[in-house]
């Protein structure tokens, strides 16, 4: 991670997340929301959906500017871009969306859906992030992928050409890779137009099909010592080309991080519309985690009944609101903010833990009351965040 920390603004503001839930096939790593269907879905019937559920948000949370957009899923760019075009006016009606927004669309890179870029740029899209997981082909197909990798920088350098910023994702530490391979593809993607990159180790999330080979010993991932070349092998690759980290997985050059994704790891409010997405909405009656019925024609449903597809809306106490900030802010270079952490949860951070984890090397204080965690310490978040939330 950088060795400089950036001051956040006081307010992270309001964004608004789409999950479109829909893929062509589903990768053998993935765990997120995604469904395969043979027939097309009625994207008409969705926009509409969309709508309802947008007005039902608006409703309960009022008026607030739009800072940022981010249509993810699934596979957004499936989507028609007059679908895209609907949903953002759908959104600009609720919450007026701000001239200088962030507006994301994900994308798969193969040559039929990067046909569409125009239309999504011209629908209001001014930022794209890939997916284009690996730049050599035996890793694309090992992965699931349906491109090769001189598609995906095809691909690349289409939505260059189309948006004003671009990023995409690369994931690491996959079988028999080495730290030198991997420094090798990081520098070639930086080369290609890597202005931000978002770096993930690959990881073995239960029901997935790597699940089933991993737990059969068919498919070996790195052990811990080789994990930890992978991974500072990726800070000082990036670091050296001017990507530093400025949040765990995400590195980008200075002006380039993800607006929408830090308005998240800021604890800023945002509404989640769309099957499976969630949302932390603030009402009069206090800050609420909501998520909506994942599976995309019962979603679907439920809205035309209901008005929206809202299934989970629970209000948070003040201690599980700073326990979310905990989680969210220290995967941040930037590091959190002591006082909002006290100004939400209602108490300090113990001075005692922290005053350990300092001597131990694993956080810093800051001047103005921030608190970070430091290079050695972001190998082992997840222990820290539970040290301090305890």
């Amino acid at each position: 991670m950088s060795a400089v920390a950036t001051e956040p603004p006081a307010d992270p503001g309001f964004g608004v997340y789409v999950h479109w839930p829909f893929c062509k096939a589903k990768c053998p790593y993935c765990d997120f929301n995604s469904h395969v269907r043979h027939a097309p879905p009625d994207q008409a019937r969705f926009v509409a959906a969309f709508r309802a559920e947008i007005a039902h948000m608006r409703a309960r949370n009022g008026q607030r500017r739009t800072q940022s957009v981010f249509f993810g899923g699934g596979t957004p760019s499936l989507m028609e871009p007059a679908t895209v075009g609907a949903i953002l006016d759908a959104i600009h009606g609720a919450w007026p969306i701000d001239a200088r927004a962030e507006i994301t669309l994900e994308a798969n890179p193969t040559s039929v859906e990067a046909t569409r870029f125009a239309g999504y740029r011209a629908a209001g899209v001014n930022r794209v992030s890939l997916g284009v997981q690996a730049l050599d082909d035996a890793s694309l197909k090992s992965l699931g992928r349906m491109h090769t990798a001189d598609e995906a920088l095809a691909a690349v350098a289409v939505a260059r050409a189309a948006f004003e910023r671009v990023s995409f994702d690369l994931i690491y530490a996959r079988p028999d890779q080495t730290p030198e391979a991997w420094r090798a593809e990081l520098l070639r993607a930086i080369a290609e137009g890597g202005d931000h990159l978002s770096l993930y180790q690959l990881t073995i999330e239960d029901g997935t099909p790597f699940a089933a080979l991993h737990r059969a010993g068919k498919l070996k991932t790195p052990d811990g010592e080789l994990a930890r070349a992978l991974w500072d092998a990726t800070q000082e690759t990036t670091a050296g080309a001017g990507l530093p980290a400025y949040e765990i997985s995400n590195h980008a050059r200075p002006g380039q991080e993800s607006r929408h994704n830090l308005l998240y790891w800021r604890y800023g409010e945002y509404a989640g519309v769309g099957p499976g997405a969630h949302g932390r909405l603030d009402t009069p009656e206090g800050r609420f985690a909501t998520s909506t019925e994942r599976g995309p024609e019962d979603w679907a449903g439920l809205v035309e009944r209901a008005g929206h597809g809202t299934v989970s809306d629970e209000r948070l106490t003040r201690s599980e609101q700073g326990d979310e900030y905990l989680l969210m802010g220290l995967r941040l270079n930037e590091g959190i903010d002591h006082h909002r952490f006290a100004r939400l949860a209602g108490r300090d951070l113990d001075p005692a833990r922290i005053a350990a984890l300092v001597q131990e090397g694993m956080v810093e204080q800051l001047p103005g009351g921030r608190l970070r965690v430091t290079p050695t310490g972001f190998p082992v978040l997840d222990a820290i965040v539970a040290d301090l939330a305890a």
